[in-house]
């Protein structure tokens, strides 16, 4: 399959939401919390939690040790699910979880055509644009041409494999392990796992380890 998306562009097609749905979004919260049915604080806290304290950090934690460790990368491919759970990463939109694979013949990106369907466990809250119509029509009928759009060329020799997320299976991308990080730390190796490179469009930094 082939694909179309840029990150280094940011398209504006993919990158915000319409703003009236932006509106309609504040005007519900706002309706809700003066009825009194949610408290503006823990919507803030749930916000706050999924943006910065999960975000994307879970699933780098994941693909690191992934890189780092044989025997987890066999029982990660195997059950993705329990094997994300035994670093204590789980719960709503990551009961089911699939792990695909990058390698120097297959690269990998995910998609949810039907609606916005994301592990959020692992990857915290999914991008405007992975929401937005355009990239969910265009990156199954052209992938490579997507996935330029954001900054990443692959060459013509590797296939590209979408993969549609759905309510009940989600998937997340395992990348290649930069060349350049021989001697880098589990840890280290976390901090330069990209939110992009677990989606499939983008990859991991590389460079020198912070620490």
């Amino acid at each position: 399959m082939e694909h179309t998306h840029s990150h280094h562009h940011h398209h504006d097609g993919y990158q915000s939401p319409p703003k009236d749905a932006a509106l309609r979004v504040k005007a519900l919260e706002s309706l809700l919390i003066e009825k009194g049915f949610i408290d503006g604080a823990t919507v803030d806290a749930v916000v706050e939690t999924y943006e910065h304290k999960v975000g994307p950090r879970n699933g780098a934690k994941v693909v690191a040790k992934a890189w780092v460790d044989p025997a987890y990368k066999a029982r990660l491919l195997a059950d993705a699910t329990a094997a994300i759970a035994e670093l204590g990463f789980s719960g709503v939109q990551g009961e089911d979880m699939a792990i695909v694979e990058n390698t120097p013949l297959v690269h990998n990106v995910v998609v949810c055509t039907l609606c916005s369907c994301y592990p959020w466990p692992v990857l915290g809250l999914p991008p405007a644009w992975y929401k937005a119509a355009p990239y969910r029509a265009r990156v199954v009928i052209d992938p490579r041409g997507v996935l330029a759009e954001f900054g990443l060329e692959i060459p013509a020799t590797k296939e590209i494999r979408v993969w549609d997320t759905t309510a009940e299976l989600r998937y997340m991308v395992l990348p290649e392990r930069p060349e350049d990080t021989k001697g880098f730390s589990e840890e280290q190796l976390a901090e330069i796992v990209t939110r992009d490179s677990m989606i499939g469009t983008g990859k991991p930094t590389g460079s020198t380890p912070s620490h």
